[in-house]
């Protein structure tokens, strides 16, 4: 059994990043781009008028103005100012010729036809200058960025539709076990329905990885065995739950040495999750998760996630925080680092939930995170600062 920390360095440092795909700009959410982008054009492309009200010549600000005419966003000046002249402008028109200056139309008053007089103190200019935000040429986003809506934006600004991204890795999805059926069959006696599977369908679907589901393999050395050889042939990532612990039908990491895998991990000192298990063939990895819901939940968040969005090129970032506790903690086992579902609150106050163990699964609907709780710590007292993951 080796800690938490050694079983996550072992396992991040076989990662492999894809390699890298054109795609359209539409399909490019949650994505991270494999080369710098580089801007077309300069942002703003010309000078434009940052509010409506009329674009003038500054050193005509206290005289009566004549409206010569009217600019809208997307329209084209056609005229110069003159001496004591205005046009009227909207918000994102280019500014006319001979204009230094927009005064706001809050800011004047009707004094005739096609006259105006500013009734302020004094003005700001209102003017974006072409290529203040973004100059031609300009790096606007680096390689390794992961794509949020704010930098689908600067994309589409800078004329990037097409984006050089990482692939996503293909995963592979199996549970085992001859008691578990599909959520539409009603258990017999001694059976339960596959919980696991869609719990981690979901998990995967929300860092942007559409699985492939291959269902429910039965207890046996065999069948276990081709739908491992096939989803390692098929896929980068094999995610497995249940049958890697030490019971008589738990055969999976005989048959996975039987495959050609090299176990890395298998079983590490941390609760839930003790037998999980990580190995690679050749270019593919597969994880074995636990069996009961709450300990494939946590190992999938701590191991497999982090893993899976490196390999897509992802940046490692965790949402982790410091909390303070709202409650009194105490565990009689501390022997290992324990993972337990806790909500943080609009304080950041980390409170306890009713838990039962690592197969009570509604625990989770009411948590947003996940504690660490040191081995060796048996009690923490509200108002202590804890360690927490935001889920």
């Amino acid at each position: 059994m080796i800690s938490f920390d050694e079983a996550l360095r072992i396992i991040n440092s076989h990662v492999l990043i894809k390699e890298p795909e054109i795609i359209d700009i539409r399909n490019a959410y949650n994505r991270v781009l494999a080369k710098d982008v580089v801007s077309d054009i300069n942002v703003p492309p010309f000078n434009k008028s940052a509010m409506d009200g009329f674009a003038i010549r500054r050193q005509d600000l206290r005289n009566e103005l004549t409206i010569i005419e009217t600019i809208k966003a997307g329209d084209l000046p056609t005229k110069k100012l003159q001496q004591n002249e205005c046009a009227q402008i909207m918000t994102g028109a280019p500014l006319p010729d001979g204009a230094d200056c927009v005064i706001m139309v809050e800011m004047t008053e009707n004094i005739g036809f096609n006259k105006i007089r500013f009734t302020g103190t004094d003005t700001k200019n209102n003017i974006s200058l072409m290529a203040e935000d973004i100059k031609q040429g300009d790096i606007v986003l680096k390689k390794g960025t992961l794509l949020r809506p704010q930098e689908l934006a600067i994309l589409a600004t800078s004329g990037c539709s097409k984006p050089l991204v990482y692939r996503l890795p293909k995963v592979a999805l199996l549970t085992t076990g001859s008691e578990i059926v599909e959520p539409d069959m009603i258990p017999d006696k001694g059976k339960i329905r596959n919980s696991n599977a869609y719990q981690l369908i979901g998990q995967l679907q929300s860092i942007g990885i559409e699985p492939d589901y291959m269902g429910i393999v039965e207890d046996s050395e065999e069948a276990t065995y081709r739908a491992i050889t096939d989803a390692l042939k098929k896929n980068d990532v094999v995610l497995m739950t249940g049958g890697i612990s030490m019971g008589d039908y738990d055969f999976v990491p005989s048959v996975l040495k039987r495959a050609g895998v090299n176990i890395l991990v298998h079983s590490i000192a941390i609760k839930p999750g003790k037998p999980t298990l990580f190995g690679k063939k050749d270019k593919a990895f597969i994880f074995g998760l636990p069996g009961n819901p709450v300990s494939s939940f946590t190992t999938f968040e701590l191991f497999a996630k982090p893993f899976i969005q490196a390999m897509s090129g992802h940046p490692v970032r965790t949402n982790d925080m410091v909390g303070t506790l709202k409650n009194d903690f105490k565990q009689k086992h501390s022997d290992r680092m324990t993972w337990l579902p806790v909500f943080i609150d609009e304080n950041h106050e980390v409170n306890m939930l009713k838990y039962h163990g690592s197969a009570h699964i509604y625990a989770l609907c009411y948590a947003n995170a996940l504690m660490r709780i040191e081995a060796g710590v048996s009690e923490i007292k509200a108002g202590e600062k804890v360690y927490v993951r935001q889920i």
